[in-house]
């Protein structure tokens, strides 16, 4: 759950160090934790909070690490994938991460809701109307293809 709220929210080389600094933030501050029952969401809430703090504060990519990205990104499946990754990310907050827990992480809506503290009916909802303008998103990319293509052999 950690790991898709922050691929929904921060750019994906940033990640991995983020979700380890979101389990760091919740071991110091478990004690903070009132009812056992609300852990998911309290650490959503927590995993929100970071995100949201790394987009405030400033930072340098060293250049070597920008030259690393790019090496990755070479395979066209990985770029493939940041693509749609791209897309799910323009969508809305709420769609964007109930999709990406549902699609990247695996998730079912109730262990969304459970894990997010989010009601059954809102993760629905949000899958439903998330998948909906998805769907537009990747039908209006795909009636473009054929313009891009005809303009590049042209």
């Amino acid at each position: 759950m950690v790991h898709g709220i922050l691929l929904a929210r921060v750019p994906l080389v940033e990640v991995d160090d983020l979700v380890q600094d979101v389990f760091l933030r919740a071991f110091t501050r478990i004690r903070s934790l009132r009812d056992e029952a609300s852990f998911g969401g309290w650490l959503a809430s927590i995993t929100r909070n970071r995100a949201n703090d790394y987009h405030r504060s400033p930072r340098e990519v060293p250049e070597a690490l920008e030259t690393d990205v790019e090496d990755a990104r070479a395979d066209s499946s990985q770029i493939e994938a940041e693509a749609i990754l791209a897309l799910i990310r323009s969508l809305p907050e709420a769609y964007r991460e109930t999709l990406i827990l549902r699609l990247v992480e695996g998730m079912t809506g109730p262990e969304i809701a459970a894990r997010t503290g989010l009601t059954p009916g809102s993760v629905r909802v949000n899958l439903h109307r998330g998948m909906q303008q998805l769907r537009k998103k990747l039908g209006d990319r795909e009636a473009l293809r054929p313009q891009v293509d005809q303009q590049e052999t042209g």
